[in-house]
């Protein structure tokens, strides 16, 4: 008997490399698909078939329609979005409607909103899946990867596990940095990238917030991330094994195998 069909994905795409990889994973699984790109973030450049439609931030309302006038029946938000200022955005009908009534969490962070987004897709009508779901293989495993060892650092992440998962429960960031014990530097607004620009030295430790909804922006981390974390001389880099999606791992390793960083999955602040 063949497997049930699954539910047509709509793809809300940002920017970097994720929807890409989602949109591969439909096209492997032979999953019929839309892509609705965000204008100004998204880039077909780097996704493997051009968007179906693009919506600026503020067009709800024409979002819905394309999503609904495809036969979409699961919705999937993935890749990175600047914040807004809300201030400045322009907004359609529905998404004047929509920004008025999650205006009490525009004050508050990321997560929070995201949350609010999330509600607002589903009252639509859309099932919200998250990324792992999809890409369950990109997840970082438990333990060592690469040559390189943890050696006299584990204290450093257990420190640095603690900070960021407080930092966290903030929704301010979900990064921070540890050197000698201390945390020299916490993710703000900027992102990680940024973060690690304004430090020299020490372990990048970087974790899922423990409020986190998990459908959508779970941390994440890629080659980009390795080539700033050597820039800024750190000795490794640790994520949250199962909550923290790596891509392309293998030219990760291959990367700071050469840089002589240690890269390392945990769950506790221990490897």
């Amino acid at each position: 008997m063949a497997a049930p069909a699954r539910a047509k994905l709509g793809i809300i795409a940002g920017g970097g490399a994720l929807p890409g990889l989602l949109v591969s994973a439909c096209q492997a699984a032979n999953r019929d698909h839309y892509v609705l790109g965000l204008s100004g973030f998204a880039d077909n450049a780097v996704l493997p078939r051009p968007a179906d439609s693009w919506i600026k931030l503020g067009e709800v309302g024409k979002g819905f329609e394309s999503l609904r006038s495809a036969g979409v029946a699961e919705v999937v938000m993935a890749g990175a979005v600047q914040r807004p200022k809300f201030s400045e955005l322009i907004t359609d009908f529905k998404g004047a409607a929509m920004l008025a009534r999650i205006a009490g969490r525009a004050a508050l962070g990321d997560d929070s909103l995201l949350s609010a987004v999330v509600g607002e897709i589903e009252s639509e009508g859309f099932k919200v899946v998250g990324a792992d779901s999809i890409l369950f293989e990109l997840l970082a495993p438990a333990g060592v990867m690469g040559r390189h060892v943890v050696g006299v650092h584990r204290h450093d992440i257990e420190t640095g596990f603690a900070a960021a998962k407080a930092h966290g429960k903030a929704d301010v960031g979900q990064a921070v940095v540890v050197k000698d014990g201390k945390v020299v530097a916490t993710e703000a607004a900027d992102g990680t990238d940024a973060m690690l620009g304004r430090v020299k030295g020490g372990v990048l430790v970087k974790v899922k917030k423990p409020q986190q909804e998990r459908r959508v922006d779970l941390p994440t981390v890629g080659p980009t991330t390795i080539k700033n974390a050597i820039a800024a001389g750190l000795s490794g880099i640790a994520v949250e094994a199962g909550h923290t999606f790596m891509l392309d791992r293998a030219r990760m390793v291959a990367m700071a195998d050469e840089a002589g960083l240690f890269i390392v999955g945990v769950t506790d602040g221990a490897h």
